[in-house]
Formats: C-alpha cells, sequence, structure tokens
C-alpha cells in the first residue's frame, strides 16, 4: 500500500470520536486493571483475618463461615470485574465498528476512482488513437 493510500485511510478515520472515546476506555481499562490487581491482595487480606481467627482455635461452622463470607467477597469481585471489562468490550467494539464502516467508504470511494481513472484513461487514449489517425 503506497503512502498516499495510508495517508488517504488515515484522514478519514473519525479522530474525534477516536479522541472523545478514547478517554472512557482508558478508564475503563484502568478500573478493570485496577480490579485484577486488587483481587489478589483482598483476597490475602482475607486469608489474614483467617489466620487470627485460627489461633483462637475456631469451631467448624465459624471455619466454614468465614470461607463463605471469603468466597462471596471474591465472586462480589468477580462479577464487577465482569461487569467492568464487559463495558470496556463494548466501548472497543463500539469504536471498532465505526472504524470499520469507515475503512469500507473509503474503499467504496476507492474502488468508484479507479474506475473514473481507468475511464478517462480509456477516453484519452482514444482520443490520441483519434488524433494520430487523423494526421
Amino acid at each position: 500500500m503506497s503512502t498516499g493510500a495510508i495517508l488517504t485511510v488515515l484522514s478519514n478515520i473519525p479522530w474525534g470520536q477516536v479522541v472523545e472515546n478514547a478517554p472512557k476506555v482508558a478508564d475503563g481499562a484502568a478500573k478493570l486493571w485496577g480490579k485484577v490487581t486488587g483481587a489478589p491482595k483482598s483476597a490475602g487480606s482475607a486469608q489474614g483475618l483467617d489466620g487470627s481467627a485460627a489461633t483462637s482455635a475456631p469451631s467448624e461452622t465459624e471455619a466454614l463461615r468465614s470461607q463463605l463470607l471469603a468466597l462471596e467477597a471474591s465472586m462480589k469481585s468477580l462479577e464487577e470485574q465482569m461487569r467492568a471489562s464487559s463495558e470496556l468490550i463494548k466501548a472497543l467494539a463500539d469504536q471498532n465498528t465505526q472504524l470499520v464502516q469507515r475503512i469500507e467508504l473509503n474503499r467504496v470511494r476507492l474502488r468508484r476512482l479507479s474506475w473514473m481513472a481507468a475511464g478517462s484513461e480509456l477516453v484519452l487514449l482514444a482520443a490520441l488513437g483519434y488524433l494520430m489517425l487523423r494526421q
């Protein structure tokens, strides 16, 4: 692909919309990353609480209850991560759809331009041939 074609494609990308949506995508990615990296820390702190409770020899029901609470917290964290990743994926998919539509429009325009250039070339060759035969 020539440099001119690349520049034409890049000039037709809706950069205003891309730049407008970039903070939303970046915020979503940061939230998702924070939740993904923050999940092990919260699980570690829950284990720290379990470790201190283990020294006082909890009963079996207390141990199961603490495990249940830890699992519920982990499940809530995973649900939040899933929700955040779904929002991020939706934002990226919307941007991708817009870019694909623009690229398709550019492809159609380029095809039309190619046909018009080929037609103009044929007209010029015919005119040149007519002028050469006329002399």
